[in-house]
């Protein structure tokens, strides 16, 4: 394989910046991804939202931190997405 095949290869895979929103859960992250699109019938921009389950292996994310979310193979019923780097860390309170 090729360095060209490899990189198109794994450009392939979804992306997403996101907040941690919880967690609480072992080795896991809820992601809140909003996005701003147009209404198809009157034409407002709309604010929506979904939320993500993803891996975070060591721990280390914390809710509030702004995060990067790779697609990946599913890792359990709910999670099919890996933290993949930090954005912006929380404003400490």
């Amino acid at each position: 394989m090729t360095e060209v095949t490899a990189a198109v290869k794994k450009s392939l895979k979804r992306t997403l910046i996101g907040k941690v929103v919880s967690d609480k859960r072992a080795k896991t992250v809820t992601v809140l991804v909003e996005r701003r699109v147009k209404h198809e019938l009157y034409g407002k921009i709309v604010s929506m939202s979904s939320k993500y389950h993803a891996h975070d292996e060591k721990g280390e994310y914390k809710a509030g931190d702004v995060i990067e979310i790779t697609e990946s193979r599913p890792i359990s019923k709910t999670k099919n997405w890996v933290v993949t780097r930090l954005v912006e860390k929380a404003a400490a309170v």
